[in-house]
């Protein structure tokens, strides 16, 4: 079967019931979450405060989890030779007690990073502003290119497709929401609009039914999309399995967590554009009163 068969086989909005559905279910873990731990993604400690402590994998991590269990321990996480043990906000006399605690343990070996939730709060209310400020601007800009109002909206619906979804892939793997994660969720949002300018370009500008354009852009934003995955699969690799071969290296524990959002929201990205989009644009475009204005110009 041909790509263009494919494309044209069912009708837009029978094929756009796979993507609501799938929105659907993002957005149920996303509420499941958020009804357990009082937002949609559980939270690093970037965003919660408290206090992440590395040390060397020396001990199981029951060990550690015993050693560390008087304190407010939220989460051991084996990150190669060393755990990364972090815990929720504490008093001043805790802190104190925690790090001369690790200090005399592992001395120079260990690394202490305390999170006041002032800076966290902060950091909360930046992301809440400047999320859906992405949106807005984003979708100003493709009405001022297009000029056409539900182009920007497939647009829109688009990237935050790939957003609910990353987001989602983030409560079933485990990933916290950290800035390393933020930045990944807002690169996904600059990805998702290159692809789908690509198309609505193609649909709108070149000549041919909207089949035949949608196919012809296919081809480039598959070779685009190829490129961005093969390199963030080549940092997963690097990330969370080089200290399998160099064993002075740790686990890249930030980039092995923006890496796994990426891939998750550039899987998600090729079925918005490819069906999410492309079939909207597809049922706009071939719609009675647009195709006969089509045919006066």
């Amino acid at each position: 079967m041909e790509l263009e068969d494919i494309v044209s086989k069912y009708p837009p909005k029978q094929i756009m019931l796979i993507p609501v559905v799938i929105i659907v279910l993002a957005l149920i873990s996303l509420g499941v979450t958020y009804l357990n731990t009082g937002s949609p993604v559980k939270l690093g400690v970037e965003f919660t405060g408290g206090t992440l402590v590395t040390v060397p994998a020396t001990e199981s991590e029951d060990a550690v989890s015993a050693e560390y269990d008087k304190y407010p321990l939220v989460d051991v996480r084996n990150i190669g030779n060393r755990y990364m043990v972090q815990f929720g906000p504490m008093s001043d006399s805790e802190y104190s007690d925690l790090a001369k605690q690790t200090v005399s343990k592992y001395g120079t070996n260990a690394e202490i990073r305390h999170m006041g939730p002032i800076y966290s709060k902060e950091l909360q209310a930046q992301v809440v502003r400047y999320l859906p400020l992405s949106f807005l601007l984003m979708a100003a800009v493709v009405f001022v290119v297009f000029r056409e109002l539900m182009v920007s909206l497939l647009v829109v619906i688009s990237a935050l497709a790939d957003i609910l979804t990353a987001a989602a892939s983030m409560n079933v793997t485990g990933v916290q929401l950290s800035l390393g994660t933020v930045a990944a969720l807002l690169m996904l949002i600059g990805y998702s609009v290159d692809t789908d300018i690509l198309l609505s370009m193609r649909v709108l500008k070149r000549k041919g039914t909207t089949e035949e354009k949608i196919v012809g852009a296919m081809g480039t934003g598959f070779m685009m999309t190829g490129t961005t995955i093969a390199a963030v699969f080549s940092l997963i690799i690097v990330s969370n399995f080089l200290y399998l071969i160099i064993p002075s290296f740790t686990r890249m524990d930030i980039i092995a967590d923006m890496t796994t959002v990426l891939i998750f929201g550039l899987a998600a990205d090729i079925f918005n554009t490819w069906v999410t989009n492309a079939q909207g644009l597809r049922w706009y475009m071939n719609r009675p009163r647009k195709s006969a204005r089509g045919l006066k110009r």
